[in-house]
């Protein structure tokens, strides 16, 4: 209770100076005005050279202002932007001077890396102060182009084609930019007015400067910006680009005596088409068919003993463009209405193929994407419009015979060769709109999502279908400073009894809980309709306080995995965030913050199951080095979902702390050493992770970065199984002795901006080892000892992999379960080398190499590295993919 007041004393007293904050003077709009002056034949060459005469019509504009470190004040370099148009083509030119040339920093990168000296423009061409486009240009060539949706929120998986070109000289360097009219979107009005804001970045102090002005702690970026004006009789440019591809792909593995599957290798020739189509200035179709993601980077090694699924990074490039037009949260952490990885998925399903039959199985990796379309962009009166279609093929697993006929000969019985389904023909469909309104200070939206299945017997597990739909809003107020944002989500998903007990069972939901009141599996159903959402409160700009105060829940039925992703539900949470900001520098550091975070959680029986209050600080310091440290207390912490179906389960009181620290990231050789410590009352559990960063840049065209990571999590009552004794669930736990190490490479060689060589490889290896079992006597107790009862001598015995238990030591093993120890090995790389031989255009030399086996956990890392890395033939992948893209 005096817990509760005195934080209830704190967040007051922490609120009183937010809530009612001084009145700030806005920041006056700089305006710049442009001409059209010419004709396509006089248009300037892209050489970065500022010699044409097409740059006379133009006046230039300036007078930029540092935005960070030191907010207001002049910058370091000045730079100087002009703006010019014809009935295609935005051109922009930049003069950055720097004292001393020889200071200019001309790294080099890939596409959206940001190296080195930079310069940008952004174009808010909708003016409608949430959208906008940004180009960006390193002194050394390099493209970056992102765009920025709600307000500042930037996306780099946009590709657009446009031109540059940079030079040096004995004033500092310039920069030239052709930005086709097709690749943007704006109204048909006779006069256009457009937001614009340019950032530069003077690397040797690293430095922000901005074209308008920007307050510290700005509310927002795009709602910042100022004008571009004098546009006159702008038409809107449609848009239609196709890009075919062929890729040719050659994979080899370790051959398996009879495996009619693992000869040894496998080739295949494969093609297929993208295309972008402008349907109005505003709005744009995009098109796969029969896409390809092999260039793609793998995802990270991970295990989960939890046991539920783990998320991972949409990567590839086809849903990976303007994904933000498609969010949709619900609540905290990964939890979304669409996740686009459901779309080709793994297949889900499984054949009956028999070892003792002679018989193999074959079951593809991922479903074939027969097709997608998008359909998205924002029209002119504030409409956002997203629509995403797909179509995933009929996936089979194929089953074959030992291909050796004496062991066929020696069998009793034989089976046969055969095609299983394992993944159904299936429809997924997203639908997405946004409107501002309120002189674009707020906006109300809505999503629509469906998946349809055309269900089989071989699959009659599956759901059939599954709906889901949701409103969203936001409201912003004095100046963007004060915010209110909301959604509530509904979802019903359908199928045949079987699939919806699975679905009321699923550790997403367990419904089967013992101790549960509120839920129950019901076999007879075969629909099931439940509800999330979200409602939060804050202060986002004005002064240099931040907070957040709001609360969400996931209803008991609510289903979304079908195409979104929902880790647990039957969840209530609430949660309050206070941040103080510190952007002005001081004589020892550049900036810093310190915030505050509570937050609880319920569960729809009403059961408070968590609580957690948690403290951070972070501070760049005046050599551009920078520390970030933080510690929480964790007082209640219990889980409906740990003991798999079983009662509520509660861990011991937690803290923990973290320290990281890194060196200037300019820098040739930058570093970062990291600590995190958490420790449970009794021993329960805890973690201690360490981790190095290192990052090398021997030359401007050549970087490398090694990221290493040690994990130990030893936990006390670790669940294994469940199991029956004498009529009573047994939930048996273990000690788990839990080690992981893993190390990240990446290695990038720029030959240019449009050619590039790149590596990454990682090898994760994760231990676990079990000891001292014991079975859940009172789940929720505070005291561990009376929480479980831990198995004497007598009562457990270990034999040829399985733990036999008798425990009231009559003689006769009561019951039994198998040895949980395990060591997982995996390695996964990618070298690629890109090149763009023309805008938009590219060809990939691809080789993928991976491992992926069981260790002995009872061998050190070293050993395990030896056994199963280096002695064992990994799986290789060599692929050649062309594109070119016709634009029309």
């Amino acid at each position: 209770m005096k817990t509760n007041r005195l934080f209830a004393l704190i967040t007051i007293c922490l609120f009183f100076q937010p809530i009612f904050p001084q009145d700030s003077t806005s920041t006056a709009v700089k305006r710049v005005y442009t001409t059209k002056a010419f004709g396509e034949a006089e248009a300037p060459t892209i050489d970065g050279v500022l010699d044409d005469a097409a740059w006379n019509s133009v006046e230039w504009t300036s007078d930029y202002i540092e935005f960070e470190p030191d907010v207001g004040t002049p910058p370091t370099e000045q730079t100087k932007m002009k703006i010019t148009y014809d009935a295609k083509n935005l051109y922009v030119a930049f003069k950055c001077y720097q004292a001393d040339p020889s200071t200019i920093e001309k790294r080099m990168g890939r596409r959206d890396d940001f190296p080195g000296d930079w310069v940008e423009i952004n174009l808010d061409s909708y003016n409608d102060d949430r959208t906008a486009f940004s180009f960006t240009i390193s002194v050394s060539g390099v493209k970056g182009d992102e765009f920025v949706s709600d307000n500042g929120n930037f996306d780099s998986s946009w590709n657009p084609i446009w031109y540059v070109g940079t030079q040096i000289d004995e004033e500092g360097w310039t920069a030239e930019m052709r930005i086709p009219l097709s690749q943007l979107r704006f109204g048909n009005e006779e006069e256009q007015v457009w937001g614009l804001q340019s950032t530069r970045r003077y690397f040797n102090n690293e430095e922000r400067s901005v074209w308008q002005p920007v307050p510290a702690n700005p509310p927002g970026w795009v709602s910042e910006f100022g004008e571009l004006r004098g546009l006159i009789d702008l038409k809107p440019q449609k848009q239609l680009e196709i890009q075919p591809y062929t890729v040719a792909q050659l994979d080899t593995f370790e051959a398996e005596d009879g495996n009619p599957f693992r000869d040894g290798s496998n080739s295949k020739i494969t093609g297929g088409l993208d295309a972008k189509v402008g349907i109005t200035n505003d709005l744009t179709l995009d098109l796969t068919i029969n896409p390809d993601f092999g260039q793609v980077d793998a995802d990270p090694g991970a295990i989960a003993l939890d046991g539920f699924e783990i998320f991972f990074q949409e990567r590839r490039p086809f849903f990976v463009e303007n994904k933000n037009v498609y969010d949709f949260r619900v609540g905290g952490g990964a939890d979304n209405v669409f996740f686009s990885r459901r779309i080709g998925r793994s297949p889900q399903g499984f054949t009956s193929a028999n070892s003792s039959l002679g018989e193999y199985e074959d079951i593809p990796i991922n479903t074939t994407i027969l097709g997608a379309a998008k359909f998205s962009g924002k029209t002119k009166n504030g409409w956002a419009i997203g629509i995403l279609e797909s179509i995933t093929a009929k996936e089979f697993g194929e089953v074959k015979l030992d291909e050796r006929q004496e062991v066929l000969d020696a069998l009793p019985e034989i089976g046969e060769e055969r095609e299983e389904l394992v993944e159904p023909f299936t429809n997924y469909f997203v639908a997405r709109a946004q409107k501002d309104f309120n002189n674009r200070n707020s906006y109300i939206g809505g999503i629509f999502t469906s998946t349809n299945r055309k269900i089989e017997d071989n699959v009659s597990f599956l759901r059939k279908s599954a709906y889901t739909g949701g409103i969203d809003f936001r409201h912003n107020w004095k100046e963007r400073k004060y915010y209110i944002l909301g959604n509530i989500t509904l979802s019903n998903v359908n199928g045949s009894p079987e699939a919806i007990e699975a679905t009321q069972s699923s550790l997403t939901h367990l419904f089967q809980r013992v101790d549960a009141t509120h839920v129950e599996v019901d076999p007879d159903r075969t629909s099931l309709t439940g509800s999330g959402g979200r409602l939060e409160f804050g202060k986002r700009g004005g002064d240099n306080w931040r907070y957040t105060i709001g609360g969400n829940w996931k209803s008991p039925e609510l289903e979304l995995n079908d195409i979104g992703f929902l880790r647990q539900a039957d969840v209530i949470s609430q949660y309050v965030n206070v941040r103080r900001l510190f952007p002005k520098p001081t004589s020892w550091y550049r900036q810093a913050n310190i915030w505050f975070e509570q937050f609880t959680q319920y569960d729809f029986e009403g059961n408070y199951n968590r609580i957690q209050y948690e403290i951070n600080g972070f501070v760049n310091y005046k050599n551009n080095w920078w520390t970030e440290i933080g510690a929480a207390h964790k007082p209640r912490i219990l889980s409906n979902t740990v003991l798999r179906g079983g009662p509520r389960w509660r861990w011991n009181e937690e803290n923990f702390f973290f320290l990281f620290s890194g060196t200037d990231q300019r820098k040739k050789l930058s570093m970062v050493l990291g600590y995190v410590n958490s420790r449970a009352k009794q021993r329960n559990f805890s973690v201690d992770r360490y981790e190095i960063r290192f990052r090398y840049q021997p030359l401007n065209s050549l970087n490398m970065s090694a990221n290493f990571s040690y994990n130990q999590n030893p936990n006390r009552t670790q669940y294994v199984t469940e199991t029956d004794f004498a009529g009573t669930p047994r939930y048996i736990t273990g000690e788990i002795d839990n080690e992981s190490l893993s190390l990240t490479l990446r290695v990038n060689y720029n030959i240019n901006p449009n050619l590039t060589i790149q590596y990454y490889g990682q090898p994760f290896i994760f231990k676990a080892k079990y000891s001292n079992f014991n079975y859940v006597n009172n789940s929720t107790a505070e005291n561990i000892n009376e929480r479980v009862t831990w198995y004497e001598d007598d009562q457990i015995d270990f034999a040829d992999g399985l733990y036999s238990v008798d425990e009231n030591r009559d003689g006769t093993t009561d019951y039994a379960f198998g040895n949980p120890d395990f060591a997982f090995v995996q390695f996964r790389s990618n070298l690629v080398v890109r090149w763009e031989y023309i805008p938009g255009s590219e060809i990939f030399l691809v080789w993928s190499q991976g491992i992926t086996g069981l260790g002995d956990v009872n061998n050190s890392f070293g050993t395990i590295i030896d056994n199963q890395l280096f002695k064992q033939q990994p799986e290789n992948t060599f692929l050649i993919k062309a594109t070119y893209r016709f634009v029309l």
